[in-house]
């Protein structure tokens, strides 16, 4: 098992703390023996979400190439089909960098047991392991067990072990009960100090369900003084919350809960039911955020996974005060053909309300001509009169690179090749236009999806940029500027729903298509031919 020669840093500023409401702050992580200048992410900012420990549909050198991409989460339970899983087996320092190909001194690497988004059915946790999804099914893991596969990963950030329940719900106070005292067991076990091995940085799930309650009295245990044996777990900790670095929420189980206790006590509809500018469940589950960071320290980071829309985002920061917000969502648009198009804070308000992407896979883009997104320009069209910003994704600015593309660990540091020519730079191209990216869709090339997911995550960055710079220059203006994006974009994401049919449609005709070739070549095989049978 690999030992880390030094401890790095995790530090999170915040300059005005506030408990809820909008606030900005910086996350500055420094790892010695890498980089003389530290991994900096300004908050309220974004992470990307992994499928197996990769970002869907980009190479290695693809999320080289962008600076939206610098906190990656990795889900633990992908890799736990083998024992011991194959990240585990990594030797050298930063281990799981070198075997998931991201670059130490560029990006910030966390690892959950469990993937936030996925809401499926599981068998129930019990007081010593937790239900995860594998690819050869469900695997049963321990807290002693996760705590030696971090031990030998060595991740920057680690996601404590939760009893959340994915069994049907709703759920009764009993289960609710045991949920925030396994919990807490659970996390004491990664923060039990041991000789030789730095702390790690733990983010803390917040327990309790749908109830006010129990998030609340999960979140006064963190900060309760630990008394006999539990207080020699942790010692020299006084309290569970010293050796917290964040908290994160999960908003998947929370929906699902609130859907099954709506079905079981339908409700009847109020003015906000009606209202179609406020996603689903958010005003009910912002109650339950306030309630879990009630008494907790605000001057640490939150975190809220699998967030839905720009809109969703909103409400939170303006009502919580939440710093990171996964990009599953976006991420997941560009499966689906979807380019963003949005921007904060709004230029224009005026006129009718507009999708926040465009459906490529739409036959009225089969000859749109235009750029992915009419909030942005590319970066060959630079013109210093123009009020767009530039959009520097490999969609909106392709540029014939002027470095080495490196396809594995061989970068410069460790090839001792030169990072870049001598006095060359990018030299830009036109952006690759709508028609492009509907044709390369309906003909099912993954370079489609590699475009889309690189100019999703920049407009995202570019989305957190623009609220970072009003809640900082112009906070008199925050509520303001909410209000113009909400009567500027439609909250109901229907282009979504739209790119979902699409795709499925094509998908089912290429299927069809396939299945025609196949019977076509099939009977080219049996033409002229005589099957001879026995009399």
């Amino acid at each position: 098992m690999s030992q880390p020669s030094a401890a790095a840093t995790f530090t999170f500023s915040l300059p005005s703390p506030s408990r809820y409401g909008p606030r900005i702050g910086s996350i500055l992580y420094r790892r010695p023996g890498v980089s003389s200048e530290p991994i900096q992410i300004q908050t309220p900012g974004l992470l990307t979400a992994t499928s197996r420990g990769v970002v869907p549909h980009l190479s290695r050198d693809n999320h080289r190439a962008t600076s939206a991409i610098r906190w990656v989460n990795v889900p633990f339970e992908t890799f736990l089909e083998h024992n011991p899983p194959l990240p585990t087996l990594q030797p050298g320092p930063n281990p799981l960098h070198t075997f998931l190909g991201f670059t130490p001194g560029k990006h910030l690497l966390s690892m959950s047991a469990r993937d936030p988004y996925d809401g499926r059915e599981m068998p129930a946790n019990s007081v010593n392991h937790v239900s995860v999804y594998s690819l050869r099914g469900v695997r049963k893991l321990s807290p002693s067990d996760w705590r030696s596969y971090v031990q030998a990963c060595q991740p920057d950030v680690v996601f404590a072990l939760s009893d959340t329940p994915f069994t049907d719900p709703p759920y009764s106070q009993k289960r609710m009960t045991k949920s925030i005292d396994r919990s807490a067991t659970w996390l004491s076990t990664i923060l039990k100090p041991k000789e030789g091995e730095h702390p790690p940085n733990v983010f803390v799930h917040m327990a309790g369900g749908t109830s006010l309650a129990a998030r609340k009295a999960f979140s006064d245990s963190l900060v309760e003084r630990l008394y006999g044996p539990e207080a020699d777990a942790v010692a020299p900790l006084v309290t569970l919350d010293e050796g917290v670095t964040g908290y994160s929420v999960d908003l998947v189980p929370l929906r699902q809960s609130l859907e099954a206790e709506e079905r079981k006590n339908p409700r009847t509809s109020s003015p906000s039911d009606l209202n179609p500018v406020i996603p689903s469940h958010t005003e009910q589950i912002i109650p339950l955020l306030k309630s879990s960071f009630a008494s907790v320290p605000e001057t640490k980071p939150r975190l809220v996974n699998s967030t839905e829309s720009p809109h969703e985002i909103l409400q939170y920061i303006s009502s919580v005060g939440i710093d990171l917000f996964d990009a599953h969502w976006a991420q997941r648009a560009a499966d689906i053909g979807v380019a963003l198009d949005f921007e904060f804070p709004v230029r224009h308000s005026s006129g009718d309300k507009r999708d926040i992407g465009h459906n490529l896979y739409d036959t009225r883009y089969a000859l749109d001509l235009k750029p992915f997104a009419d909030a942005f320009r590319g970066a060959l069209a630079d013109d210093s009169s123009s009020a767009l910003p530039v959009c520097r994704c490999l969609a909106c600015s392709p540029f014939h690179p002027a470095t080495r593309i490196y396809h594995g660990y061989d970068t410069p540091e460790h090839s001792g090749l030169p990072a870049r020519d001598p006095d060359s730079g990018p030299h830009y191209k036109p952006p690759h236009t709508r028609a492009y990216i509907h044709h390369l869709l309906h003909t099912h090339e993954m370079s489609a999806h590699t475009l889309l997911v690189m100019h999703n995550l920049e407009v995202l960055d570019a989305f957190f940029a623009g609220i970072r710079h009003v809640i900082a220059e112009h906070p008199e203006r925050w509520t303001e500027e909410v209000e113009k994006f909400f009567r500027r974009y439609d909250s109901d994401t229907r282009v979504f729903t739209a790119a979902k049919e699409s795709w499925k449609s094509v998908e089912l005709a290429r299927g069809k298509g396939r299945l025609a070739r196949e019977k076509g070549k099939q009977e080219e095989t049996t033409l002229g031919t005589v099957v001879e049978t026995d009399d």
